[in-house]
């Protein structure tokens, strides 16, 4: 995690001097609206990079963290799979230019982008990918630092015109900053159990796009909202659409395998998946990271598996869950051994 903490407080405040040119009607009533929101989802605070903190500064101590715990040489890593949405580079690979700044000379490398599903199916893969026999250890890297200046989040969708604008903004409020290395090798004793789901005609409600609106896709008034290369997302809407599918993945895995001790979800509001949980009758099993470290993007399950891990809240030995709900629209609970 980075080092400067954002209460509420301090992102209205910025909404406030980023806004206070540009907004047409009350900027004072729509900052209490943004507030009351912001304590309606449970954020109480979030991660940003301080100054003089860079996103690879941030990876390389997940990394060598990571390996560290392990007993593994960096040397010793067959794969390394590049999954944040945030990222520096289009080509080559963000995965390419870890491996070259970590001096990994010989590991294969490859970017898997699927918004918040990102970490969770290079998961899959990698499960996929032990049963060949041509890997032994897998590397997953995340860096979610959205909200550094110039990003596709700060300061554009800090600059509101109006209160309409706030439905397809708020999400950007909530999100925080970190950096994960997840690694990984095989064990065929212990498969993990795995349940997806996509509803595509759900694409248009979270989007950040490129360039050429309707060269790639069917232009509607939803996508790209907040401009070429800026966060737009209906997170009311996503949620709606998300209960039924994630609390019906949940209860089938739960069911399957019923001693599930911890499950972590996707950090897009404690509010929401508080009750996905009680729908799912899996309440006293959740661990959120969200209230105090906020929207962690394609980082929220193992940003949550690793704080609970250094906090004693689970072994090695356990059975755990993840969850997730991601733009695209897709749907995943999974369940396995730590």
């Amino acid at each position: 995690m980075p080092s400067q903490e954002k209460d509420n407080e301090l992102i209205i405040d910025l909404i406030r001097q980023h806004s206070q040119n540009t907004f047409n009607g009350d900027l004072e009533q729509t900052l209490t609206r943004i507030n009351k929101l912001l304590h309606l989802s449970g954020a109480k605070s979030r991660r940003w990079l301080a100054e003089g903190e860079k996103p690879l500064d941030h990876i390389k101590k997940a990394v060598f963290a990571t390996l560290t715990e392990a007993g593994v040489n960096k040397d010793e890593i067959d794969l390394l799979i590049y999954v944040g949405i945030s990222k520096g580079f289009l080509e080559p690979g963000q995965s390419y230019l870890v491996a070259h700044a970590l001096e990994m000379r010989q590991v294969e490398c490859f970017d898997l982008v699927d918004a918040c599903m990102s970490w969770s199916r290079a998961m899959h893969i990698a499960e996929g990918f032990f049963l060949t026999g041509r890997y032994r250890r897998i590397l997953i890297v995340n860096a979610e630092f959205g909200t550094q200046e110039g990003g596709y989040l700060f300061p554009n969708n800090y600059q509101l015109q109006n209160l309409h604008q706030v439905e397809w903004t708020f999400a950007s409020y909530t999100i925080g900053n970190a950096a994960t290395a997840t690694l990984v090798s095989a064990d065929p004793n212990n498969p993990w159990t795995w349940r997806f789901l996509s509803r595509p005609d759900l694409a248009d409600l979270c989007t950040i796009h490129l360039f050429g609106l309707g060269l790639y896709s069917n232009e509607n008034d939803r996508i790209g909202r907040n401009g070429q290369l800026h966060f737009t997302s209906f997170g009311q809407e996503l949620h709606t659409h998300g209960l039924e599918p994630c609390v019906s993945l949940m209860r089938e895995i739960h069911n399957l395998q019923p001693d599930i001790k911890c499950i972590f979800p996707h950090a897009s509001s404690y509010r929401e998946w508080n009750r996905f949980a009680r729908k799912a009758g899996v309440q006293d099993k959740i661990q959120h990271i969200y209230p105090m470290y906020g929207n962690l993007v394609s980082a929220s399950v193992p940003a949550g598996l690793a704080l609970a891990w250094h906090n004693g809240l689970v072994n090695r030995g356990d059975r755990v869950a993840g969850w997730v709900g991601s733009a695209g629209m897709s749907f995943a609970a999974y369940s396995f051994t730590l």
